[in-house]
């Protein structure tokens, strides 16, 4: 029974978790973001939702300087300010941008954000039960390897939902009439968009699949479709 304890401590832990960072998020988001009215980019938006049969897609500007869209577990669409910048300055076009809401629509639609905040909390738990295992057992790097262990797992989750949300993405992009070629174009450039003054990617960019790999995925779609 007093070996069961750490591990029921470390579910009640990750429960905590959960719940703390689900309000965490979702109070940043409602103070630091406003809803996006740019008419070229909401003509954008409005060819999707024709696509779903919805009336609109909301999306919001996260007033926030890193490149990068984001899904929040209630389901808002989110495009940082960094990345609406890149758009103003010409870096990004229209249907590139149009390429990154799909893609998050695409988590939000397959329940990869929802599952995402849950998934946190349970690797933090497992994390932290491995710590206290493996410390006992293999003193000195039994927490390393824990924590290794818990990195490999959340990388390997995260690279698959990358991989549906981009199909996902691509076969809207189509119907909608905007074409996957956009998708494709702002991966070739998206690390250059991303890298900060020391000229290194951020680490957002190590849980996702490489980028000539996506490409790739990505044609062998267009290919199948076209047959």
């Amino acid at each position: 029974m007093i070996r069961v304890i750490p591990i029921l401590l470390a579910i009640l832990y990750g429960l905590a978790m959960y719940r703390f960072s689900a309000w965490r998020t979702a109070k940043e988001l409602d103070e630091k973001s406003t809803e996006l009215v740019d008419p070229t980019l909401k003509d954008m938006s409005s060819k999707m939702a024709r696509a779903l049969d919805l009336d609109r897609i909301k999306v919001h500007i996260y007033e926030v300087a890193p490149v990068n869209g984001l899904a929040a577990p209630d389901g808002r669409i989110f495009i940082t300010r960094g990345f609406y910048n890149k758009f103003r300055a010409g870096e990004v076009t229209a249907e590139e941008l149009a390429s990154v809401i799909a893609h998050e629509l695409g988590h939000v639609a397959l329940g990869h954000s929802r599952r995402r905040m849950i998934d946190f909390s349970g690797q933090n738990a497992m994390r932290a039960a491995l710590a206290m295992i493996l410390g006992r057992i293999i003193p000195g790097i039994g927490v390393w390897i824990a924590n290794m262990l818990a990195s490999l797992l959340a990388a390997r989750l995260s690279r698959s939902d990358e991989y549906e949300a981009d199909a996902y993405a691509a076969a809207l992009l189509t119907k909608a009439g905007i074409g996957v070629a956009p998708q494709i174009s702002l991966f070739r450039k998206l690390e250059a968009l991303t890298q900060n003054n020391n000229g290194t990617a951020p680490a957002w960019l190590m849980s996702h699949p490489k980028t000539e790999d996506r490409i790739a995925a990505l044609t062998t779609l267009q290919d199948r479709w076209k047959t």
